[in-house]
């Protein structure tokens, strides 16, 4: 299943309502929604959990 772009363009005074939702919201809380859905979004997208790529060793120079 293939997921369509689609871009809507709005006059400054003819956005939609969602707008004057999220405009109410605290950036901490916006941070927090678009993290759980970028976290949604890579599970169905990449079908995994989000962890480390790759696993390092610090080793102690003499």
């Amino acid at each position: 299943m293939a997921i369509s772009k689609v871009i809507h363009k709005y006059k400054t005074n003819a956005q939609p309502k969602d707008i004057a939702y999220w405009k109410t919201k605290s950036y901490e809380q916006r941070l927090d929604a678009l993290e759980q859905i970028r976290t949604e979004y890579n599970s169905w997208r990449y079908n995994a959990e989000q962890g480390f790529q790759r696993v390092y060793r610090v080793v102690k120079q003499k």
